[in-house]
């Protein structure tokens, strides 16, 4: 079993940048992929971005391609999420989730979930 805590949200302005956090517990860490999904208000969950459990694959939503990027230390059993160029549209509740799948996008290919962390980007 996994539990993962996320941290690092806040409020920033449409440009600037914040790093997420993901700790998470268990032995089995390295083993699972870890994605990171949003959801804002009124919307469904949705993928944002996922790695390997070697960290040597990353994919990511087209919406934040080329300005959010995801990696893991599994040593330290965390995965991070840095966010560059915040849109308003990014402002969410962000959870990190750990699969046994492959290249998984799908909220339901999630086993273990965060409790979430708000981001809140102002225009």
């Amino acid at each position: 079993q996994v539990q993962l805590v996320e941290s690092g949200g806040g409020l920033v302005q449409a440009g600037g940048s914040l790093r997420l956090s993901c700790a998470a517990s268990g032995r089995t860490f390295s083993r699972y992929v870890m994605g990171w999904f949003r959801q804002a208000p009124g919307k469904e969950r949705e993928f944002v971005a996922g790695i390997s459990w070697t960290g040597f694959d990353t994919y990511y939503a087209d919406s934040v391609k080329g300005r959010f990027t995801i990696s893991r230390d599994n040593a330290k059993k965390t995965v991070y999420l840095q966010m560059n160029s915040l849109k308003p549209e990014d402002t969410a509740v962000y959870y990190c989730a750990s699969s046994n799948i492959i290249g998984a996008t799908m909220p339901p290919s999630y086993d273990y979930w965060g409790q979430g962390t708000q981001v809140t980007v102002s225009s």
